[in-house]
């Protein structure tokens, strides 16, 4: 810095341009403001599908898509299969319901579905409070959920392949509908919760473990 000759105790740290905590994971950087914990406490549930995305992945395509809805909502609908065979009827051709579970971390959940004949058709990882990693045979899509405002959210779709030739097979295969799909009962849910008549819900112990742990999440990071 010129002319701050005599200046005393400069540079301070504080003159210093600001450090963000980063992470690497296979190739996705990580970076938070203001971390409540270390990077390692959030991808607890990537770390069991590290091997997935160690090998390597190219980025295939993006796309955004424009919901009118809060993006917790969104989140809401990622985090649970519940919906699946109401909403998915293609999507729960492949993916049997009765197989799917739902583990659960201190920042992430890992929902996993599998097929008629018992093999792992996808993988869905959700970081608090707005990432989502969805494991396919083909590769990865990453879907992030940018709030636009109370009532509208962005969300970002990035596809990342390993295998080409997989991508119109399996769980991934048609994943413009699903979003679609989703984005109308995201909508619709959005339009219901402002009724008067609306207070709130109860959870389905077996199906909903994952909105579950995220609405407790959202009261602890409030308080």
């Amino acid at each position: 810095m010129p002319e701050f000759d005599g200046v005393e105790d400069f540079p301070s740290e504080s003159d210093n341009l600001a450090r963000i905590p980063f992470a690497e994971k296979d190739g996705f950087a990580f970076a938070s403001v203001a971390p409540v914990a270390d990077f390692e406490m959030f991808a607890v549930g990537y770390e069991t599908l590290h091997e997935k995305t160690e090998a390597g992945l190219k980025l295939f395509a993006t796309r955004e898509y424009e919901v009118n809805s809060h993006w917790a909502l969104y989140c809401e609908n990622y985090l649970e299969g519940f919906h699946l065979p109401y909403v998915h009827k293609g999507l729960n051709q492949i993916v049997d319901y009765g197989t799917y579970k739902t583990e659960l971390f201190r920042y992430s959940s890992l929902q996993t579905g599998s097929d008629a004949d018992g093999a792992v058709a996808a993988y869905y990882l959700f970081i608090f409070p707005n990432l989502m990693f969805n494991f396919y045979p083909w590769g990865t899509s990453v879907n992030v959920a940018r709030p636009v405002s109370p009532q509208k959210t962005v969300v970002e779709f990035l596809t990342y392949l390993t295998d080409e030739s997989k991508m119109d097979t399996g769980a991934g295969a048609d994943l413009h509908t699903v979003e679609l799909e989703d984005e109308a009962v995201v909508e619709s849910v959005q339009k219901g919760i402002r009724s008067r008549f609306y207070t709130h819900g109860r959870y389905s112990p077996t199906r909903e473990q994952g909105t579950h742990h995220f609405h407790r999440l959202i009261a602890e990071f409030m308080e």
